[in-house]
């Protein structure tokens, strides 16, 4: 707590004596112009890299270039005005990964040393998307370098996943030996039980979509601490409101027939749809700007 206070103290003092005048020795205009872009990153590295000296902190860590938001969001504005910003926020995310393992193909007979066993391939694909966007407008009030910010913003985003499995030794319960579930690499969530308590492994499951969407009104302050960069932050309050679709799971299995015999069989199974509302402060927002955060900004 001492390290925080002795850092803004150092933050606005050290700039006191030119706390009036805009523009610096060599004539470098301090506050934002028509025209000019800035982006925003997390302050606290740079603040506790800078703290830790004043502390004598052993192993002192370089500060990192940090997202605003746990959700990765980018974020940044655009001055029409010295007073007037547009200002955005967005994230988008595409992934696909795929792990393959190796496991035996079932023999009647125990292979005897050093014979191999024959091996086949298990593969497991996973994909997510996620997408974020945030924009809003932004007025600016001071003839200082204290700026106090306010205005209103618009975001939503949608975010989805699922995974899909490929065995390669296929059930078969009348064979010999018999080929079943326990045939099968555990990925770590595909090896299951369907309906019926019988084991299982997972062919594909798709989650539900989700969506979020909300409005917001922020305020915030910014202090410029040299030309065109300057520290602050904001709090926010608004309606926000969240929707997660049904999943989907599709399992393959042996179990028995009315007649008595194993058989193999598909099963799909959905998941619940869930849905939420939200009418307080938005520090919880995940497709939002960066709300109650202390940023560093970039202006050029």
């Amino acid at each position: 707590m001492k390290k925080s206070i002795a850092l803004v103290a150092m933050a606005f003092g050290v700039t006191n004596a030119f706390a009036q005048d805009l523009t610096s020795k060599k004539g470098e205009p301090f506050l934002p112009e028509a025209g000019d872009y800035a982006i925003g990153v997390d302050a606290t590295p740079f603040l506790n890299y800078v703290g830790n000296f004043f502390g004598k902190t052993a192993a002192n860590a370089a500060p990192n270039w940090n997202f605003l938001t746990t959700n990765n969001a980018i974020t940044g504005k655009y001055f029409k005005d010295a007073n007037t910003a547009y200002r955005a926020s967005l994230r988008l995310g595409f992934n696909s990964n795929t792990t393959k393992a190796q496991i035996a193909q079932p023999v009647a007979t125990a292979p005897t040393f050093p014979t191999v066993p024959t091996m086949v391939e298990d593969k497991r694909k996973s994909s997510n998307t996620n997408i974020g966007i945030a924009v809003g407008l932004e007025k600016r009030r001071g003839k200082t370098r204290l700026q106090g910010i306010y205005g209103a913003e618009v975001g939503f985003g949608i975010n989805t996943s699922g995974e899909k499995y490929t065995y390669g030794n296929a059930l078969a319960p009348t064979a010999t030996p018999p080929v079943t579930v326990a045939n099968s690499t555990n990925f770590g969530t595909n090896i299951t039980t369907d309906t019926y308590g019988n084991a299982a492994r997972v062919t594909q499951r798709k989650n539900g979509l989700g969506f979020m969407f909300g409005v917001r009104g922020f305020v915030g302050a910014e202090y410029f601490v040299a030309p065109k960069v300057s520290i602050g932050g904001e709090f926010g309050w608004g309606i926000g409101f969240g929707m997660q679709g049904k999943s989907k799971t599709t399992t393959e299995s042996i179990g028995i027939d009315g007649s008595g015999n194993s058989v193999v069989g598909t099963q799909e199974t959905t998941g619940n749809k869930s849905s939420g509302f939200g009418f307080d402060t938005d520090n919880n927002n995940s497709f939002f700007g960066p709300t109650g955060t202390i940023r560093l900004n970039f202006h050029f």
